[in-house]
């Protein structure tokens, strides 16, 4: 069994190394470009895009004299990995069910651009094709192949090629398994290094707990849980979107790409990054805990994009409640969702757990004991009646329920697994440990 991992750290070069990082990463920026737009060209020719195609690109750009920096300030392996990302996002341009995906969405279509050849015609750009990248954004990085052959970890220092030497990096926790390559990002002004690593296994981790749980995931409870108990949300950029539309008002007073439209940039960019490091960091803490404590975990397997789509509706007919629903956007979105479940999923894995996904209908509208399901048992957002019996329960925790005993049904020969199983599930009793 193989477990790849990733550890990041923050990176603290002194002014040289920074000045030798910068040029790294502007020539693997550059070389991004430069390469794209060929591609471009070679889209319109109707010629094949393909990884070595573009590779073989690198060594003309290197042969022309007004790109000699290159030979001196970029790595030959960045060049080439930072162009195989580029082969990689035509691929995915390529395949029909990224696009397929990218319709299930339905995500508002916005003004289409363009982008103009050498010889004057235009070529418009499609959705999932690859952009061009700006200094601006605030993001660049490189990655490194073949790590014990250009680099080594001395202690809390790291040492890198093209005269870089040792950099010292915060150091938190050992690296673990074979590192397979490294990734020098910069990201709102700090520096950071990234480990790619893989470990092999003889035996398949075995989950030390036997515990199985069901989660419902809300806006005012982050999760409910089968066993009565809920997390609370963070809601970071709730906290701080004030501040953020404050920053973001004087950027719009401001001469696009001044030095004070740029300076008020990197305050904005800086922002975001602080919210999304205190979600990122929070749910890390949750998925940790409820994986190392439970063998088994069931959550509904939501479509987040189409919940979060906008309700805005088009010229000709109008969305309803828009301002309601713009609201309800951002809250799931900043709770985050799929990024815990994604985190669910490959800790269970490491653990030796299990994250089932069930149908996300009706779980709502049925009660867990009885099992009748009707629309009228959901009164309010937080009350549960049930219209046959009379119970009454919080409706987070009577679907958490629900969806712990859905778990058991798909796992079953009843319920069947994966694809082509029945829209209401048939209900098993709720067992809160694996068997």
């Amino acid at each position: 069994m193989k477990i790849n991992k990733v550890y990041k750290f923050r990176l603290e070069p002194n002014a040289e190394q920074e000045v030798i990082l910068n040029n790294l990463v502007g020539s693997a920026r550059f070389v991004w470009n430069q390469i794209l737009a060929v591609s471009f060209e070679m889209f319109a020719k109707d010629k094949f895009i393909n990884a070595t195609n573009l590779v073989n690109k690198i060594t003309d750009l290197k042969k022309n004299p007004e790109y000699a920096f290159l030979a001196t300030s970029s790595n030959a392996v960045s060049l080439q990995q930072k162009v195989r990302d580029l082969a990689s996002a035509w691929s995915k341009f390529f395949d029909p069910k990224a696009h397929a995906h990218l319709k299930e969405n339905k995500r508002k279509p916005k003004k289409p651009k363009f982008f103009k050849l050498d010889d004057g015609t235009e070529i418009q750009l499609r959705p999932l094709m690859p952009r061009f990248k700006r200094k601006s954004e605030g993001f660049d990085s490189i990655r490194l192949v073949q790590f014990d052959k250009y680099c080594c970890i001395d202690g809390n220092r790291v040492k890198l090629p093209n005269g870089i030497g040792l950099v010292k990096f915060r150091k938190s926790q050992e690296v673990l398994g074979r590192i397979k390559n490294v990734t020098i990002s910069r990201k709102s002004g700090h520096w950071y290094v990234s480990f790619g690593t893989e470990k092999e296994s003889l035996e398949s981790p075995i989950h030390p707990s036997k515990s199985a749980l069901g989660l419902d995931m809300g806006i005012t409870k982050l999760i409910a849980t089968s066993n009565d108990q809920h997390i609370t949300p963070k809601n970071s950029f709730k906290t701080n979107q004030f501040k953020l539309a404050k920053l973001q008002r004087k950027l719009a007073k401001k001469i696009k790409f001044s030095e004070n439209w740029k300076k008020q940039n990197r305050k904005i960019q800086k922002l975001h990054s602080h919210i999304a490091n205190i979600r990122h960091d929070y749910l890390h803490k949750v998925t940790t805990t409820l994986s190392k404590s439970h063998a088994m975990i069931v959550v509904e397997d939501l479509k987040v994009a189409n919940m979060s789509r906008s309700a805005s509706g088009t010229l000709e007919q109008k969305g309803r409640n828009v301002k309601a629903k713009s609201g309800l956007n951002k809250s799931i979105l900043d709770q985050g969702w799929s990024m815990l479940i994604n985190m669910l999923e490959y800790k269970q894995y490491w653990n030796g757990g299990l994250l089932v996904k069930v149908n996300p209908q009706y779980t709502s509208q049925t009660y867990c004991k009885c099992g009748h399901v009707a629309k009228e048992n959901r009164q309010t957002q937080a009350k549960f009646e049930c219209v046959d019996c009379g119970y009454v329960a919080n409706a987070d925790f009577n679907a958490a329920r629900n969806i712990l005993s859905a778990g058991h049904a798909v796992l079953s020969a009843e319920g069947g697994c994966g694809k082509g199983r029945p829209t209401i599930q048939k209900t098993s009793e709720i067992r809160e440990e694996v068997a």
